[in-house]
């Protein structure tokens, strides 16, 4: 069963493929992404890496955090589950008529 790893701390310059060939070496990367500004499209400094299998992933945990990339040095960890948020969102309310 395939492991999702989250790594933190990472270069605005790198791209995904940096990302896979550096994960790579520790067993078989399923994907790499590197997470993007929605409205400038530059790197948020963190992604996730999708492992074959979990004991791929301790390995590539195990070499990787703490170590540097790029002059930073790397979190790397598995990735929590992604939260749920709430919608919505506008900030005003419906009391718009009150003004």
């Amino acid at each position: 069963m395939s492991t999702k790893l989250y790594v933190g701390s990472l270069p605005y310059s790198t791209t995904e493929q940096q990302l896979s060939e550096l994960f790579a070496q520790y067993g078989t990367v399923q994907s790499a992404k590197v997470i993007t500004d929605r409205y400038t499209g530059q790197s948020r400094g963190f992604g996730f890496v999708e492992m074959a299998t979990g004991e791929e992933a301790q390995k590539a945990i195990a070499a990787l955090n703490g170590s540097s990339m790029g002059g930073r040095t790397l979190v790397v960890n598995e990735a929590r589950p992604q939260e749920k948020r709430a919608y919505g969102g506008g900030g005003g309310g419906g009391d718009r008529d009150r003004w």
